[in-house]
């Protein structure tokens, strides 16, 4: 995959379009309200995302967001690339990040974008995804902040695609991941700070 140059404009914005749609589809809001827990927008962080979900104590629930959340990035991707072609999948894999982020729904407040990422990620490259795996899990072990985990994973991931091969879907990551610090800019803060919780914290 290597850009935009061989798909005409209006499937791209179709594609940018449908993969936006998916992305809207708020798992964690959907399956926190069918579980009888209310809006899990009321509770922790207000996240609509897989980690908020997980305060409500159940952790299955939590499973089934991030797995939504994933999927809803992959399915756009495949789709996309199915029927137009790789061009038009790099565009769908924006969308659904975007969707995820800003989904119109919710009046443009969404999740902090780790799954949808991962999804879109395990569509276009899967040894990509197992590099972010890696590097988050090592990071995570050691560090016990699984934020920075993911905030690393996630700057490294370009440049995984760039010695990869994959020059046009690099470029793509690399946009995605500088969203995805922008919308995890709290948790950089308590990192800074000193006050970010750590994996395995209680209270």
């Amino acid at each position: 995959m290597t850009g935009f140059d061989h798909v005409a404009w209006p499937i791209l914005l179709a594609s940018l379009a449908g993969g936006y749609l998916l992305g809207t589809i708020p798992f964690g809001v959907i399956i926190t309200r069918f579980a009888g827990l209310g809006d899990v927008r009321s509770i922790g962080s207000g996240n609509i995302g897989a980690t908020n979900v997980l305060r409500t104590g159940r952790k299955g629930l939590a499973a089934a967001t991030l797995l939504g959340d994933a999927l809803k990035g992959t399915v756009a991707v495949l789709i996309a690339g199915r029927l137009f072609g790789p061009e038009a999948a790099l565009a769908a894999g924006l969308g659904a990040f975007l969707g995820h982020l800003f989904p119109v729904w919710l009046g443009f407040k969404g999740g902090k974008g780790v799954a949808t990422f991962l999804g879109v990620l395990l569509a276009l490259s899967p040894l990509g995804l197992l590099a972010f795996a890696a590097i988050w899990l090592g990071l995570a072990f050691t560090l016990k902040y699984s934020s920075l985990a993911a905030l690393a994973a996630s700057a490294a991931t370009p440049l995984v695609l760039w010695a990869l091969g994959q020059p046009g879907v690099a470029a793509l990551f690399l946009g995605l991941a500088a969203l995805l610090w922008w919308k995890h800019a709290p948790n950089i803060r308590r990192l800074i700070d000193g006050t970010e919780g750590r994996i395995g914290q209680k209270g």
